[in-house]
Protein backbone atom coordinates (compact mmCIF):
# COMPACT_ATOMS: atom_id res chain seq x y z
CA UNK A 1 0.00 0.00 0.00
CA UNK A 2 2.78 2.44 0.90
CA UNK A 3 4.43 1.70 -2.43
CA UNK A 4 1.18 2.42 -4.27
CA UNK A 5 0.74 5.69 -2.42
CA UNK A 6 4.33 6.64 -3.14
CA UNK A 7 3.87 5.89 -6.83
CA UNK A 8 0.66 7.92 -6.90
CA UNK A 9 2.40 10.92 -5.34
CA UNK A 10 5.27 10.59 -7.85
CA UNK A 11 2.85 10.44 -10.80
CA UNK A 12 0.92 13.43 -9.41
CA UNK A 13 4.16 15.42 -9.08
CA UNK A 14 5.10 14.63 -12.67
CA UNK A 15 1.66 15.65 -13.89
CA UNK A 16 1.77 18.90 -11.92
CA UNK A 17 5.24 19.64 -13.32
CA UNK A 18 4.04 18.96 -16.83
CA UNK A 19 1.16 21.39 -16.34
CA UNK A 20 3.55 24.15 -15.29
CA UNK A 21 4.81 26.04 -18.31
CA UNK A 22 7.49 28.69 -18.58
CA UNK A 23 6.32 32.08 -19.79
CA UNK A 24 8.91 32.91 -22.41
CA UNK A 25 9.69 36.54 -23.20
CA UNK A 26 11.96 37.05 -26.23
CA UNK A 27 14.49 39.81 -26.75
CA UNK A 28 16.96 40.78 -29.46
CA UNK A 29 19.51 43.36 -28.31
CA UNK A 30 23.21 44.24 -28.73
CA UNK A 31 25.12 42.22 -26.12
CA UNK A 32 28.51 42.71 -27.76
CA UNK A 33 30.07 45.53 -29.78
CA UNK A 34 29.92 49.30 -29.46
CA UNK A 35 26.43 49.40 -27.91
CA UNK A 36 26.82 46.36 -25.65
CA UNK A 37 26.51 48.39 -22.42
CA UNK A 38 23.11 49.63 -23.52
CA UNK A 39 21.85 46.19 -24.55
CA UNK A 40 23.12 44.48 -21.42
CA UNK A 41 21.54 47.10 -19.19
CA UNK A 42 18.17 46.62 -20.90
CA UNK A 43 18.46 42.85 -20.49
CA UNK A 44 19.66 42.92 -16.89
CA UNK A 45 17.17 45.55 -15.76
CA UNK A 46 14.34 43.35 -17.02
CA UNK A 47 15.95 40.19 -15.60
CA UNK A 48 16.14 41.82 -12.18
CA UNK A 49 12.37 42.24 -12.04
CA UNK A 50 11.52 38.91 -13.68
CA UNK A 51 13.77 37.08 -11.21
CA UNK A 52 12.10 38.93 -8.33
CA UNK A 53 8.75 37.62 -9.57
CA UNK A 54 10.13 34.10 -10.03
CA UNK A 55 11.62 34.08 -6.53
CA UNK A 56 8.14 34.81 -5.17
CA UNK A 57 6.70 31.78 -7.00
CA UNK A 58 6.25 33.15 -10.49
CA UNK A 59 2.82 33.73 -11.97
CA UNK A 60 0.31 30.98 -11.27
CA UNK A 61 3.31 28.81 -10.47
CA UNK A 62 4.92 29.48 -13.84
CA UNK A 63 8.35 31.05 -14.20
CA UNK A 64 9.13 33.94 -16.50
CA UNK A 65 12.06 33.16 -18.78
CA UNK A 66 13.76 35.99 -20.65
CA UNK A 67 15.55 34.68 -23.74
CA UNK A 68 17.97 37.34 -24.99
CA UNK A 69 19.70 36.95 -28.35
CA UNK A 70 22.64 39.11 -29.41
CA UNK A 71 21.99 41.16 -32.56
CA UNK A 72 25.28 43.12 -32.35
CA UNK A 73 23.27 46.23 -33.30
CA UNK A 74 22.74 44.73 -36.77
CA UNK A 75 19.27 44.99 -38.30
CA UNK A 76 19.62 41.78 -40.32
CA UNK A 77 20.55 39.78 -37.23
CA UNK A 78 17.69 41.43 -35.30
CA UNK A 79 15.25 40.10 -37.92
CA UNK A 80 16.78 36.61 -37.76
CA UNK A 81 16.66 36.65 -33.97
CA UNK A 82 13.00 37.63 -34.00
CA UNK A 83 12.12 34.68 -36.19
CA UNK A 84 14.04 32.31 -33.87
CA UNK A 85 12.38 33.71 -30.76
CA UNK A 86 8.92 33.21 -32.21
CA UNK A 87 9.44 29.82 -33.83
CA UNK A 88 12.14 28.03 -31.79
CA UNK A 89 11.41 29.59 -28.38
CA UNK A 90 7.67 30.18 -28.82
CA UNK A 91 7.87 33.56 -27.06
CA UNK A 92 4.52 34.97 -25.96
CA UNK A 93 5.92 38.51 -26.17
CA UNK A 94 8.95 40.36 -27.52
CA UNK A 95 10.57 42.85 -25.19
CA UNK A 96 13.20 45.57 -24.96
CA UNK A 97 14.63 45.87 -28.48
CA UNK A 98 17.36 48.51 -28.24
CA UNK A 99 16.30 51.03 -30.91
CA UNK A 100 13.74 51.84 -33.59
CA UNK A 101 16.11 50.64 -36.31
CA UNK A 102 16.45 47.24 -34.60
CA UNK A 103 12.69 47.09 -34.00
CA UNK A 104 11.50 47.79 -37.55
CA UNK A 105 12.89 44.51 -39.02
CA UNK A 106 10.84 42.62 -36.42
CA UNK A 107 7.54 44.18 -37.47
CA UNK A 108 6.59 41.72 -40.26
CA UNK A 109 7.04 38.81 -37.82
CA UNK A 110 5.15 40.67 -35.09
CA UNK A 111 2.20 41.30 -37.34
CA UNK A 112 2.16 37.78 -38.78
CA UNK A 113 2.45 36.11 -35.36
CA UNK A 114 0.16 38.64 -33.64
CA UNK A 115 2.60 38.84 -30.74
CA UNK A 116 2.89 41.77 -28.31
CA UNK A 117 6.03 43.83 -28.99
CA UNK A 118 6.66 45.51 -25.66
CA UNK A 119 8.82 48.44 -24.52
CA UNK A 120 11.33 49.01 -27.31
CA UNK A 121 14.08 51.40 -26.18
CA UNK A 122 13.05 54.25 -28.47
CA UNK A 123 10.88 57.35 -28.47
CA UNK A 124 10.70 57.53 -32.27
CA UNK A 125 7.26 58.12 -33.75
CA UNK A 126 8.00 55.61 -36.49
CA UNK A 127 7.74 52.68 -34.07
CA UNK A 128 4.44 53.95 -32.69
CA UNK A 129 2.88 53.91 -36.15
CA UNK A 130 3.62 50.27 -36.96
CA UNK A 131 0.69 48.15 -35.77
CA UNK A 132 -1.62 47.42 -32.83
CA UNK A 133 0.80 44.90 -31.30
CA UNK A 134 3.42 47.54 -30.37
CA UNK A 135 3.37 48.85 -26.78
CA UNK A 136 5.68 51.60 -25.53
CA UNK A 137 6.15 52.79 -21.94
CA UNK A 138 8.38 55.84 -22.48
CA UNK A 139 7.89 59.41 -23.65
CA UNK A 140 8.51 60.30 -27.28
CA UNK A 141 11.59 62.04 -28.66
CA UNK A 142 9.23 64.91 -29.46
CA UNK A 143 8.43 65.20 -25.74
CA UNK A 144 12.14 65.12 -24.86
CA UNK A 145 13.20 67.61 -27.53
CA UNK A 146 10.50 70.09 -26.55
CA UNK A 147 11.59 69.86 -22.91
CA UNK A 148 15.26 70.37 -23.81
CA UNK A 149 14.80 73.22 -26.31
CA UNK A 150 12.28 75.08 -24.17
CA UNK A 151 14.53 74.77 -21.11
CA UNK A 152 17.61 76.13 -22.85
CA UNK A 153 15.71 78.55 -25.07
CA UNK A 154 14.12 80.24 -22.09
CA UNK A 155 17.65 80.79 -20.76
CA UNK A 156 18.59 82.52 -24.03
CA UNK A 157 20.57 79.55 -25.40
CA UNK A 158 19.14 79.33 -28.90
CA UNK A 159 22.15 78.82 -31.20
CA UNK A 160 21.79 75.07 -31.61
CA UNK A 161 23.72 72.42 -33.52
CA UNK A 162 22.17 68.95 -33.75
CA UNK A 163 24.20 65.74 -34.08
CA UNK A 164 21.86 63.19 -35.66
CA UNK A 165 21.83 60.04 -37.75
CA UNK A 166 21.31 60.37 -41.50
CA UNK A 167 18.24 58.11 -41.49
CA UNK A 168 14.51 58.71 -41.11
CA UNK A 169 14.57 58.76 -37.29
CA UNK A 170 17.59 61.09 -37.18
CA UNK A 171 16.07 63.50 -39.67
CA UNK A 172 12.80 63.48 -37.77
CA UNK A 173 14.66 64.43 -34.59
CA UNK A 174 16.38 67.31 -36.39
CA UNK A 175 13.05 68.50 -37.78
CA UNK A 176 11.55 68.44 -34.28
CA UNK A 177 14.38 70.61 -32.95
CA UNK A 178 13.84 73.01 -35.86
CA UNK A 179 10.09 73.18 -35.26
CA UNK A 180 10.52 73.79 -31.52
CA UNK A 181 13.16 76.49 -32.11
CA UNK A 182 10.75 78.46 -34.29
CA UNK A 183 9.16 79.95 -31.17
CA UNK A 184 12.56 81.54 -30.49
CA UNK A 185 12.89 82.68 -34.13
CA UNK A 186 15.95 80.48 -34.64
CA UNK A 187 17.02 77.63 -36.92
CA UNK A 188 19.40 74.84 -35.88
CA UNK A 189 22.42 73.55 -37.80
CA UNK A 190 22.32 69.84 -38.54
CA UNK A 191 25.33 67.52 -38.60
CA UNK A 192 24.38 64.06 -39.82
CA UNK A 193 26.41 60.89 -39.33
CA UNK A 194 25.94 57.24 -40.28
CA UNK A 195 24.87 54.61 -37.76
CA UNK A 196 27.40 52.00 -36.69
CA UNK A 197 30.29 53.98 -38.18
CA UNK A 198 33.19 56.00 -36.83
CA UNK A 199 32.72 59.72 -36.48
CA UNK A 200 33.75 61.43 -39.73
CA UNK A 201 36.99 63.42 -39.59
CA UNK A 202 35.27 66.68 -40.52
CA UNK A 203 32.66 66.66 -37.77
CA UNK A 204 34.67 68.76 -35.32
CA UNK A 205 35.31 71.41 -37.98
CA UNK A 206 31.63 71.45 -38.90
CA UNK A 207 30.68 71.89 -35.26
CA UNK A 208 33.16 74.75 -34.83
CA UNK A 209 31.97 76.43 -38.05
CA UNK A 210 28.38 76.35 -36.76
CA UNK A 211 29.48 78.29 -33.64
CA UNK A 212 26.86 76.75 -31.34
CA UNK A 213 25.89 77.76 -27.86
CA UNK A 214 24.77 74.19 -27.31
CA UNK A 215 25.04 70.85 -29.14
CA UNK A 216 21.95 68.63 -29.03
CA UNK A 217 22.93 64.97 -29.39
CA UNK A 218 20.31 62.53 -30.72
CA UNK A 219 22.64 59.56 -31.31
CA UNK A 220 23.78 56.65 -29.16
CA UNK A 221 26.61 57.12 -26.66
CA UNK A 222 29.54 55.87 -28.80
CA UNK A 223 29.57 58.71 -31.38
CA UNK A 224 28.54 61.21 -28.71
CA UNK A 225 31.51 60.24 -26.53
CA UNK A 226 33.86 60.31 -29.51
CA UNK A 227 32.68 63.82 -30.45
CA UNK A 228 33.11 65.15 -26.91
CA UNK A 229 36.62 63.71 -26.63
CA UNK A 230 37.65 65.28 -29.94
CA UNK A 231 36.14 68.62 -28.96
CA UNK A 232 38.03 68.58 -25.66
CA UNK A 233 41.26 67.62 -27.45
CA UNK A 234 40.79 70.58 -29.80
CA UNK A 235 40.18 72.84 -26.79
CA UNK A 236 36.65 73.58 -28.01
CA UNK A 237 34.25 74.05 -25.11
CA UNK A 238 30.54 73.84 -25.92
CA UNK A 239 27.59 72.90 -23.79
CA UNK A 240 26.24 69.49 -24.73
CA UNK A 241 22.79 68.07 -24.08
CA UNK A 242 21.27 64.83 -25.25
CA UNK A 243 18.15 62.76 -25.72
CA UNK A 244 17.67 59.80 -23.40
CA UNK A 245 18.54 57.51 -26.33
CA UNK A 246 22.21 58.27 -25.76
CA UNK A 247 22.15 56.20 -22.59
CA UNK A 248 23.13 58.67 -19.86
CA UNK A 249 24.90 56.11 -17.68
CA UNK A 250 26.68 54.58 -20.67
CA UNK A 251 27.83 58.03 -21.84
CA UNK A 252 29.14 58.84 -18.37
CA UNK A 253 31.02 55.55 -18.27
CA UNK A 254 32.52 56.08 -21.74
CA UNK A 255 33.72 59.61 -20.97
CA UNK A 256 34.68 59.40 -17.31
CA UNK A 257 35.31 62.84 -15.79
CA UNK A 258 34.98 64.43 -19.26
CA UNK A 259 31.22 63.82 -19.05
CA UNK A 260 30.86 66.37 -16.25
CA UNK A 261 28.39 69.10 -17.16
CA UNK A 262 26.65 67.26 -20.00
CA UNK A 263 22.88 67.33 -19.57
CA UNK A 264 20.57 64.52 -20.64
CA UNK A 265 16.86 63.92 -20.91
CA UNK A 266 15.53 61.12 -18.72
CA UNK A 267 12.36 59.06 -19.20
CA UNK A 268 12.52 57.52 -15.69
CA UNK A 269 13.82 58.75 -12.33
CA UNK A 270 17.40 57.90 -11.37
CA UNK A 271 18.58 55.27 -8.89
CA UNK A 272 18.98 58.05 -6.32
CA UNK A 273 15.20 58.55 -6.24
CA UNK A 274 14.67 55.94 -3.52
CA UNK A 275 11.59 57.82 -2.28
CA UNK A 276 9.82 56.58 -5.44
CA UNK A 277 8.60 53.07 -4.53
CA UNK A 278 9.26 51.47 -7.92
CA UNK A 279 12.82 52.83 -8.01
CA UNK A 280 13.50 51.35 -4.56
CA UNK A 281 11.98 48.06 -5.71
CA UNK A 282 14.05 47.95 -8.90
CA UNK A 283 17.30 48.88 -7.15
CA UNK A 284 16.74 46.13 -4.58
CA UNK A 285 15.97 43.62 -7.34
CA UNK A 286 19.13 44.77 -9.16
CA UNK A 287 21.24 44.12 -6.09
CA UNK A 288 19.58 40.73 -5.56
CA UNK A 289 20.64 39.84 -9.09
CA UNK A 290 24.23 40.34 -7.95
CA UNK A 291 24.87 43.58 -9.81
CA UNK A 292 27.56 45.70 -8.17
CA UNK A 293 27.40 48.88 -10.26
CA UNK A 294 24.83 51.60 -9.65
CA UNK A 295 21.66 50.82 -11.56
CA UNK A 296 21.62 52.88 -14.75
CA UNK A 297 18.55 54.76 -15.95
CA UNK A 298 18.47 52.34 -18.89
CA UNK A 299 18.25 49.37 -16.53
CA UNK A 300 15.64 51.17 -14.43
CA UNK A 301 13.53 51.81 -17.52
CA UNK A 302 13.76 48.12 -18.45
CA UNK A 303 12.83 47.08 -14.90
CA UNK A 304 9.78 49.35 -14.89
CA UNK A 305 8.77 48.09 -18.32
CA UNK A 306 9.13 44.51 -17.10
CA UNK A 307 6.83 45.30 -14.17
CA UNK A 308 4.17 46.72 -16.49
CA UNK A 309 4.47 43.65 -18.72
CA UNK A 310 4.05 41.38 -15.70
CA UNK A 311 0.82 43.21 -14.85
CA UNK A 312 -0.42 42.20 -18.28
CA UNK A 313 0.79 38.62 -17.84
CA UNK A 314 -1.07 38.34 -14.52
CA UNK A 315 -4.29 39.42 -16.20
CA UNK A 316 -3.80 37.11 -19.19
CA UNK A 317 -5.11 34.05 -17.36
CA UNK A 318 -3.55 30.81 -16.21
CA UNK A 319 -2.39 29.66 -19.63
CA UNK A 320 -0.66 32.71 -21.11
CA UNK A 321 -0.73 32.88 -24.90
CA UNK A 322 0.10 35.64 -27.35
CA UNK A 323 -3.59 36.22 -27.88
CA UNK A 324 -4.53 36.32 -24.19
CA UNK A 325 -1.58 38.60 -23.40
CA UNK A 326 -2.51 40.94 -26.23
CA UNK A 327 -6.05 41.22 -24.87
CA UNK A 328 -4.80 41.79 -21.33
CA UNK A 329 -2.28 44.48 -22.29
CA UNK A 330 -4.85 46.31 -24.41
CA UNK A 331 -7.19 46.44 -21.42
CA UNK A 332 -4.61 47.55 -18.81
CA UNK A 333 -5.60 51.23 -18.80
CA UNK A 334 -3.82 53.29 -16.14
CA UNK A 335 -1.02 51.43 -14.35
CA UNK A 336 0.76 52.95 -11.34
CA UNK A 337 3.73 50.67 -10.74
CA UNK A 338 4.79 52.57 -7.63
CA UNK A 339 5.09 56.30 -8.19
CA UNK A 340 5.52 55.96 -11.96
CA UNK A 341 2.42 55.89 -14.16
CA UNK A 342 1.90 54.32 -17.57
CA UNK A 343 -1.50 54.67 -19.22
CA UNK A 344 -2.80 52.75 -22.21
CA UNK A 345 -6.01 53.81 -23.93
CA UNK A 346 -8.35 51.98 -26.33
CA UNK A 347 -6.55 51.86 -29.66
CA UNK A 348 -3.53 53.67 -28.22
CA UNK A 349 -0.80 51.53 -26.63
CA UNK A 350 1.78 54.21 -25.84
CA UNK A 351 1.58 55.12 -22.20
CA UNK A 352 4.70 56.99 -21.02
CA UNK A 353 4.94 60.75 -20.52
CA UNK A 354 7.67 61.24 -17.87
CA UNK A 355 10.55 63.52 -18.98
CA UNK A 356 13.17 65.10 -16.76
CA UNK A 357 16.57 66.71 -17.38
CA UNK A 358 19.66 65.68 -15.43
CA UNK A 359 23.30 66.73 -15.38
CA UNK A 360 26.17 64.25 -15.35
CA UNK A 361 28.55 64.88 -12.45
CA UNK A 362 32.31 64.28 -12.50
CA UNK A 363 31.85 60.97 -10.67
CA UNK A 364 29.36 59.77 -13.29
CA UNK A 365 26.26 60.23 -11.16
CA UNK A 366 23.15 61.98 -12.50
CA UNK A 367 21.65 64.98 -10.75
CA UNK A 368 18.18 66.05 -11.87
Amino acid sequence: MKMLIGCAIFVWALATSALAADITIGQSTPLTGANADLGNDIRNGARAYFEKVNAAGGINGNKIVLVSLNDKNDTKIAAENTKKLLTDNNAVALFGYASATLSIPAMPFVKESRVPFFAPFTGADTIRKQNEFVYTVRATYNDEIEKIINFWGNLGTTRVTVLHYDDAVGKQNFDTVARTLQKFNKQPTGISIKRNADLPDDVIKRVADSNPQIIVVTTLYAPAAEMVKKLRAANLQYMVTSLSFVGASQLAKALGPEAAGISVALTVPTAKSMNVPVIKECVEAWRALGQKETMSVTAIEACIAAKVLVEGVRKAGKDVTRESLQRALSALGRVDVGGHVVEFKPGFHHGGKFVDIAVILANGELRS
